[in-house]
């Protein structure tokens, strides 16, 4: 027999079940919290906004300006931004802690729109870009005169990456004092371009100031031209100096992240880490005019009936067969086929 049976007399009370209903069930908690989940998302209208400094394995340093001054925040990235990228340069809005104190950690919700975005690719077949720098002004493109040697290509793809990014391009050419850098800028005669000169003991601070004053700069350079020299001078900064090979006469690169850095006198420097490369995969064939010729011809001024992928003017073509640009014209027109071949565009030689 059971240890209750109901032929025993007993009611329901005396079951032992009995004395419980629904509102004494246990109900076991969400384990992913109580709160119920909404599609909803806060709007961050009212959340602070800052400017991204620096970018260190998933941590950013963010510029944050408030009543009582700047401060910079330690900040991550939310999960609502899903893949979208946050680099240096980046104007964002913060949630969290933006205190700054020690061990506090905001949260970055949201990316502006970019006015201008900096990019490059492992090569010109990788359609794969990796964002630099966003919202910077101009590009700084620092080449040594000798030790290294000046490449006039990669100085070629700087060019094409800060047209294509909508940058202004400076270039800098240091170490003067090692060798005369006049036939290399012969190479770049056919374009409106601002060159600065720099020795080892004379830096032009007065005509740099003047190009960087209110501008946000990013620099670019193969690595040992002496472009985090140049910049520890204009900013005050102590980042590590690299020195040249002097078997391979290669640099050494003496920095692995973009970070922006003060200038004395007004403005930003953003500092790249040195690069031998810079592919230009991403980049339009039909935006690689501008660093070749004075002038090119562009979509809004593409004549009626002709192709926008054609419109293009074949001026630097044409003065190197006329030879106006003599021995250097030459080297650039083949530079310039060697661009566009490679990214799978037609040949200008053959047009």
């Amino acid at each position: 027999m059971s240890w209750w049976d109901e032929t025993d007399g007993g009611t329901d009370e005396d079951e032992p079940y009995g004395q419980y209903d629904e509102s004494s069930v246990r109900v076991r908690p969400n384990p992913k919290g109580n709160r119920p989940r909404t599609k909803t998302r806060p709007s961050y209208d009212d959340a602070p906004t800052g400017w991204v400094t620096n970018v260190d394995r998933g941590r950013f340093g963010v510029l944050v300006t408030s009543e009582d001054g700047e401060h910079v925040v330690t900040a991550t990235k939310a999960r609502e931004l899903g893949r979208k990228s946050v680099v240096t340069g980046d104007h964002v809005s913060l949630a969290g802690d933006v205190s700054g104190d020690e061990g506090s950690l905001a949260r970055i919700v949201r990316v502006a729109e970019r006015t201008s975005l900096l990019r490059r690719s492992a090569d010109d077949s990788d359609e794969v870009e990796r964002v630099i720098v966003a919202n910077a002004d101009q590009m700084l493109i620092v080449v040594a005169a000798a030790d290294p040697e000046p490449r006039t290509r990669l100085i070629d793809r700087y060019l094409v990456a800060a047209f294509d990014a909508g940058l202004d391009p400076i270039l800098c050419i240091t170490k003067t004092d090692l060798a005369d850098p006049t036939s290399f800028l012969a190479h770049f005669a056919c374009l409106d371009l601002r060159i600065v000169t720099s020795r080892a003991d004379d830096v032009p601070f007065e005509a740099l100031h003047e190009l960087l004053d209110g501008k946000v700069t990013v620099t670019v350079g193969h690595s040992g031209v002496g472009k985090s020299t140049l910049v520890n001078a204009l900013t005050g900064s102590t980042r590590a100096i690299g020195v040249v090979n002097s078997v391979t006469g290669r640099g050494r690169h003496t920095s692995s992240s973009s970070i922006a850095l003060r200038v004395r006198d007004g403005g930003w420097i953003i500092d790249t880490p040195g690069v031998r490369s810079f592919g230009l995969g991403h980049v339009q064939p039909e935006n690689v005019f501008r660093a070749f010729a004075s002038h090119a011809v562009t979509v809004q001024d593409s004549p009626d009936g002709i192709p926008l992928d054609q419109a293009h003017d074949w001026e630097i073509v044409d003065r190197v067969q006329n030879g106006e640009l003599g021995t250097t014209g030459v080297e650039r027109l083949d530079s310039f086929r060697a661009l566009l071949t490679g990214m799978g565009a037609e040949d200008p030689g053959t047009a």
